[in-house]
C-alpha cells in the first residue's frame, strides 16, 4: 500500500536552517549580522509599527532585562518575534514616549530566552523551528547574529558562567543539547527524562538541573561529564521556570501537584486533584527535595509558571497564569515541607501580608524578572500582548508596554484561548483546561474526570490536536457533539459553570488552531526510513490489522470497538478508536494508561495476535511497525 494513502504522514518540511557564524569565545568581538530570509521578514523596525503589524498578537511568554535596566527583550510566541523595548522612557501609567525600538523574527513558537554573561547577547529558543536564535543588542537595535540548529522542540536555555557553552532542553527528544558557542554548533546531547522544558546551572556551572515534565521530576546532570548524576521524582506536572536558590545550593521552581484523586467537589476543595507548589531540589543528592503549597484555602492559585528571585535572595515572584496574578513571597521566611507540601498553604503564611501577597494582573502572566531595586517586577503577559511593570510595594501595575495586538481577545479563537487558560472557571480556581492539556497536548497521568458517567475508571489525557475532525468524543465515544463535550468538561472535570453557547463555540475555534509540534521521527527531507516503509506494510496487513480501525488522515475510524480491554465498572461497552497522530509523544498508552511503551503495547494488552487471531508478529515486523507508528 503506498505511503500516500495516509494523508499528511510526510508533510513538506521547510528547508533546513542555516547555521551562521557566531561570536568568538567571551562574546567580546563584533558579530556578523545574518539577514532574515524573505519568509522571516520582520515587522517594520520603527517606534510606531505599521497598522497590520500592530494588529498581530505578540503573546509574550518570556523576557530579558538588561543588567543596567536600559532595555528589555520580549519573546513573542504568536508572532514568532523578539521585541527590543526601551526602558529608559517614562514608565508611568500615562506614558506616551515610544518604547518599541526594534522587532526581529526568531522562528516559529519562541519559548524562552537567556542572557549571555557579557550582558548584550541573547539566545532565544524557537520550539517549532528546532533552533535557537542569537542576537546582539547594539545601537538601540536587535541585531541578528546566528541561528543554530539544536534539535526538536527547544525550550529552556542555560548559559555557562564563562559564556562558552549553552544547554538547551529538547522536549520532543528527551535530551539536553550542548552547544559550543565558540564552534558555532551543537556538540553533544545528554539523555534525560521525558519532556524536559526548563533548566538551571549551579553557580560554578558544574551541575545542571533539568525539569522533566513527562517523568515528573528533576534530573541532575554533571555538566563536564555530560551524564546524569541522580534524579528526584515526585509526580510533578508542568514544572515551570527554574531559578538558582538564594544560597546557591539548589534550584527553585513552581510546579503542579497531582494527587491521583477523582474530580469530585470534595477532592478539588481539599487540594487532592491539582494544586500549585513551589519546589526546591538541591545540587546535593543526599538532600531531599522540599515543597511549599501556594494555594490558600478556598481561593486557590493555578498554572504557576514564571519564577524569579531578587538579587539579595529575599524575595521570590511567581506568575500564576491560570488565576491571572503575580505571587510575591519572602524567600527567606517560607515554611517549606517535604516536596509534596501540604494540601493548602500554611495558614499563618496565607494571612501574613509581609511574607505573601497576590497582585491581580489580568490576562495570562508568564515570564517574570525583578528590577534592580527589588521593588518592581517586569511581567510578560501573554493575553494582554504586553510587558507589565508591577510595583511590588504598592501591589499594583505601575505601567504597561504594548507590544502590538489587542489587550483583550479580539477573535473567537483568542477568546477561546483565554477561556481554555482560565482557572477561574474551576471550582475555587484550582486548575484550567491547560493544566492537564499543556499547549493542547497530553500529559503523563490518568485522571478520573467522571465524563464517562462512572467513578474509579481513570483515563489517560489525550492530546487535543485535530479534535474537531476526530469525533465522536470521550474514551467511550458516547459524546457526539463537540460543543456539548467541551461544556460538559467544565461541569464535571472542573466543577465550574458551563460555558454559554457562544463561549463553547469560541473554545472550539481555539481547539481548531492546535497542532502537533514537529516529530523527531520524521526525516527532514520527507522521505520515510526503510524501516518505517516496511512498518506501514505491517500496519496495513491483515495479520496486524491496525488499519482496520486506525484509518484515514488521523488514523481513527470514529467507531467504537471492544478488543477485550474493558473493565466491569465501565458504564459503556467498547472504546472510541484513538487517533495515532503523534503517538510517539505519549507516555501512557491505551485508555487506562496500562502500557508505557509501544513495545509493551504490542506484546501485551494490545498484541495484534489477540485482536486479529492471525498469529504473532515477528520481532522484525514489530520493530518496523513501531518505527512507523513513531513517525505518524
Amino acid at each position: 500500500m503506498p505511503l500516500s494513502k495516509h494523508v499528511g504522514l510526510w508533510p513538506t518540511v521547510a528547508a533546513a536552517l542555516t547555521i551562521a557564524a557566531l561570536v568568538p569565545p567571551g562574546w567580546t568581538d563584533a558579530a556578523r549580522t545574518v539577514e532574515p530570509s524573505a519568509a522571516e521578514s520582520r515587522p517594520p523596525a520603527s517606534p510606531e509599527p505599521a497598522a497590520a503589524a500592530a494588529e498581530t498578537d505578540r503573546s509574550p511568554v518570556d523576557l530579558i532585562v538588561a543588567p543596567d535596566e536600559s532595555w528589555a527583550i520580549s519573546v513573542n510566541a504568536s508572532s514568532g518575534t523578539a521585541t527590543l523595548i526601551d526602558l529608559t522612557a517614562d514608565q508611568g501609567e500615562a506614558a506616551t514616549a515610544p518604547r518599541i525600538l526594534d522587532e526581529q523574527p526568531v522562528g516559529e513558537l519562541p519559548s524562552a530566552a537567556a542572557l549571555a554573561p557579557d550582558g548584550k547577547h541573547v539566545l532565544i529558543s524557537a520550539a517549532r523551528s528546532s533552533a535557537i536564535a542569537v542576537f546582539e543588542v547594539a545601537d538601540r537595535r536587535l541585531k541578528p547574529v546566528a541561528k543554530i540548529a539544536v534539535g526538536h522542540e527547544p525550550r529552556g536555555i542555560a548559559i555557562a558562567p564563562d559564556g562558552r557553552t549553552a544547554y538547551v532542553a529538547l522536549a520532543a527528544e528527551d535530551k539536553v543539547a550542548v552547544v559550543d558557542l565558540a564552534e558555532r554548533k551543537k556538540v553533544a546531547d545528554i539523555a534525560v527524562g521525558r519532556w524536559p522544558r526548563y533548566l538551571c546551572l549551579s553557580p560554578d556551572g558544574s551541575r545542571l538541573a533539568v525539569g522533566c515534565n513527562g517523568s515528573g521530576g528533576v534530573w541532575m546532570i554533571d555538566a563536564a561529564a555530560r551524564s546524569v548524576l541522580f534524579t528526584k521524582t515526585f509526580g510533578g506536572l508542568n514544572l515551570g521556570h527554574m531559578a538558582l536558590a538564594p544560597d546557591g545550593r539548589g534550584v527553585w521552581f513552581p510546579w503542579t501537584f497531582y494527587g491521583q484523586r477523582e474530580t469530585s467537589p470534595g477532592s478539588i476543595r481539599a487540594g487532592w486533584v491539582m494544586a500549585s507548589r513551589l519546589g526546591i531540589v538541591s545540587f546535593d543528592e543526599q538532600v531531599e527535595p522540599q515543597g511549599l503549597s501556594l494555594d490558600p484555602r478556598g481561593d486557590a492559585v493555578a498554572d504557576v509558571y514564571g519564577l524569579a528571585l531578587s538579587a539579595d535572595g529575599k524575595r521570590a515572584i511567581v506568575a500564576a497564569g491560570g488565576t491571572h496574578e503575580l505571587l510575591v513571597l519572602s524567600a527567606d521566611a517560607l515554611p517549606f515541607l517535604g516536596i509534596g507540601g501540604s494540601e493548602h498553604m500554611d495558614r499563618d503564611l496565607a494571612r501574613d501580608r509581609a511574607r505573601f501577597r497576590r497582585i491581580a494582573l489580568g490576562g495570562r502572566p508568564l515570564g517574570v524578572r525583578f528590577a534592580r531595586d527589588g521593588n518592581r517586577a517586569f511581567v510578560a503577559n501573554y493575553l494582554r500582548n504586553g510587558i507589565q511593570i508591577v510595583d511590588l510595594a504598592e501591589r499594583k501595575i505601575a505601567g504597561e508596554i504594548a507590544l502590538g495586538g489587542t489587550t483583550e481577545p479580539a477573535t473567537a479563537a483568542r477568546r477561546g484561548e483565554a477561556i481554555f487558560h482560565d482557572a477561574n472557571r474551576c471550582l475555587e480556581n484550582w486548575y484550567s483546561c491547560h493544566t492537564c492539556h499543556f499547549d493542547g497536548g497530553p500529559n503523563a497521568e490518568t485522571i478520573d474526570t467522571f465524563n464517562d458517567g462512572s467513578s474509579g475508571t481513570y483515563k489517560t489525557v489525550p492530546a487535543l490536536y485535530n479534535i474537531v475532525e476526530t469525533g465522536p468524543w470521550t474514551w467511550h465515544g458516547w459524546q457526539k457533539d463537540l460543543h456539548e463535550s467541551v461544556s460538559g468538561s467544565f461541569a464535571t472535570t472542573m466543577r465550574g459553570r458551563k460555558p454559554t453557547a457562544e463561549e463553547a463555540a469560541d473554545i472550539v475555534a481555539y481547539l481548531q488552531t492546535l497542532r502537533p509540534l514537529p516529530n523527531p521521527h520524521r526525516p527532514a527531507d520527507g522521505k520515510p526510513s526503510e524501516a518505517a516503509q516496511r512498518g506501514e506494510t505491517v500496519f496495513d496487513s491483515p495479520k496486524a490489522g491496525c488499519a482496520n480501525c486506525h484509518d484515514g488522515p488521523h488514523y481513527t475510524d470514529g467507531e467504537i470497538h471492544d478488543v477485550g480491554l474493558g473493565r466491569k465498572n465501565d458504564r459503556y461497552e467498547g472504546y472510541n478508536t484513538p487517533s495515532l497522530v503523534d503517538v510517539q509523544r505519549r507516555i501512557r498508552l491505551l485508555h487506562d494508561g496500562r502500557s508505557r511503551t509501544l513495545e509493551h503495547l504490542l506484546t501485551g494488552p494490545h498484541n495484534p495476535a489477540k485482536v486479529t487471531g492471525d498469529g504473532e508478529l515477528s520481532a522484525e515486523e514489530r520493530a518496523d511497525l513501531i518505527e512507523y507508528l513513531k513517525s505518524l
